[in-house]
């Protein structure tokens, strides 16, 4: 555990440290959000965040592979393969940051990105469903690229307030990581040193590394180099672990469901905010007759606003989702089913009696904050 802890701490420092440098750099390349009709900020601000995040998780990369323990993950090259994949698709991005590129140029950046890490070796090589079941080899690579760039479409269409996407991937990074380091622990012969468990581990610490810079009022966004990013590490770490565990093997389960469809259902759970969001999206949008990647003002976060919550108690609140899902889910893995589904019920309840009911306690006529790109109060 303490070589994970020492990640972490990397992977947040790096970022926290590096994030004002990327800040300047953004203003003086002029790589600003302009504020758009469907957006909730009133003044341009400065995006380019996700730079500062690959920076801290290649430090973490680096500083892993020096570690004794954590040594034994890197030969594969699988980690190195995700490290150029998460450097491809944050340089697409930080592009689209600066000078704007339309959808099938960052879609195609994807996809390269997808096909990097896949051809490294981070790829479905099975499906836990109930037992190993092997698929043709096409078939998997195939499913892995469609993993990552629906991850990486996920996060980047949840991206939408400040903090949301950060604390979101950080909230998913880590019921990801406490999944997989025990259930790798679980394995006969028990072994916590995994791929999936230090991705976990350094995206969690780059996302709480950058939140200080991006919670409510934003100094700096992330940008397309920042949500694509942690779309593409998110999924890198669920193909890392769904694609490579074999029920048999996981001892630690209290259950024999959860050593068997729940390796399947976790990572879904997991993620569920911002999949929900992207497909309700795509939905909508084909329903009105309009291509899936044009943008609009209906996404989970502007419903939010428009019932009547803030912006920081929005994102709040989506964060409160997220986990109650995440780490239900995980519950079941390590908790009898009746004490973790009665645990997530209640949660659950919770969070749709403080969704519905705090926009009744709001002042009458109450409007949001505004601040400008340096966090000062404006004045309505």
């Amino acid at each position: 555990m303490r070589e994970y802890v020492f990640v972490f701490l990397v992977a947040l420092a790096s970022t926290y440290v590096l994030v004002p440098l990327v800040r300047t750099i953004a203003v003086r390349v002029g790589a600003f959000t302009e504020v758009r009709e469907r957006d909730v900020h009133v003044v341009p601000i400065p995006r380019l965040g996700g730079v500062a995040m690959f920076l801290g998780y290649a430090a973490a990369t680096l500083a892993a592979s020096r570690m004794p323990f954590l040594r034994q993950v890197f030969e594969t090259g699988e980690l190195i393969g995700i490290l150029v994949g998460a450097g491809v698709v944050c340089l697409v991005g930080a592009i689209d940051d600066v000078k704007e590129l339309d959808a099938l140029t960052k879609l195609g950046g994807q996809l390269v990105a997808a096909a990097i890490i896949a051809f490294a070796g981070v790829q479905f090589f099975s499906l836990p469903l109930g037992t190993v079941t092997v698929l043709p080899a096409p078939v998997l690579v195939l499913m892995t690229i469609f993993v990552v760039v629906l991850c990486i479409n996920a996060v980047n269409f949840i991206d939408g307030l400040d903090g949301l996407a950060a604390g979101l991937v950080a909230i998913a990074a880590g019921a990801f990581f406490i999944y997989s380091y025990l259930i790798s622990g679980g394995y006969d012969p028990p072994n916590v040193f995994s791929s999936a468990t230090f991705i976990s581990a350094a995206l969690a610490g780059c996302c709480l590394g950058f939140l200080p810079h991006n919670v409510f009022p934003a100094k700096l966004f992330m940008g397309d180099s920042g949500a694509l990013l942690l779309g593409l590490l998110l999924a890198a770490a669920t193909i890392s672990n769904v694609g490579q565990i074999n029920p048999d093997q996981v001892k630690v389960s209290a259950n024999a469901v959860a050593a068997t469809v729940l390796p399947l259902l976790i990572p879904i759970s997991i993620m569920l905010l911002p999949l929900l969001d992207v497909v309700w999206a795509v939905a909508r949008r084909t329903a009105r007759g309009q291509r899936p990647w044009d943008a609009d003002s209906q996404h989970l976060h502007h419903r939010m606003l428009q019932i009547g919550h803030g912006h920081r108690r929005a994102v709040l609140l989506l964060w409160l989702w997220a986990a109650v899902v995440a780490l239900g889910a995980v519950s079941f893995v390590f908790l009898p089913p009746l004490v973790a589904g009665i645990g997530g019920v209640m949660m659950l309840g919770v969070a749709a009696v403080l969704t519905i009911w705090l926009p009744r306690f709001s002042r009458p006529g109450h409007r949001p904050k505004k601040y400008d790109a340096q966090g000062q109060r404006i004045d309505a």
